[in-house]
């Protein structure tokens, strides 16, 4: 399975995703506020796919273009949320 990172979006919204032969097999989708914050308001994984760690590899990316475009993150989705307090390498993107 092919582990490239998919990245779409436009003025409001954005999602970056892994896919396979089936289509998306993981998926987190973003919300761009004015003040250049990216709410992450949802992550979602195929089921038999669950556990393997494609999510947090979104998220992973997710902080990584945070950090290149001068964003800041609110991890709303309760995954993002838990992840965020697991990774403290991550609160230099954590929106106040």
């Amino acid at each position: 399975m092919s582990q490239e990172i998919k990245h779409k979006e436009n003025d409001t919204r954005g999602m970056f995703y892994l896919e396979d032969e089936k289509g998306i097999t993981s998926e987190l989708t973003y919300t761009k506020k004015d003040n250049g914050v990216l709410v992450i308001d949802h992550t979602e994984t195929r089921s038999e796919l669950e556990g393997k760690g494609l999510a947090s590899i979104l998220l992973k990316r997710s902080v990584e273009y945070a950090r290149e475009n001068n964003y800041k993150i609110d991890p709303l989705c309760p995954f993002a949320e838990v992840k965020f307090d697991e990774h403290k390498e991550y609160r230099d993107v954590l929106a106040s």
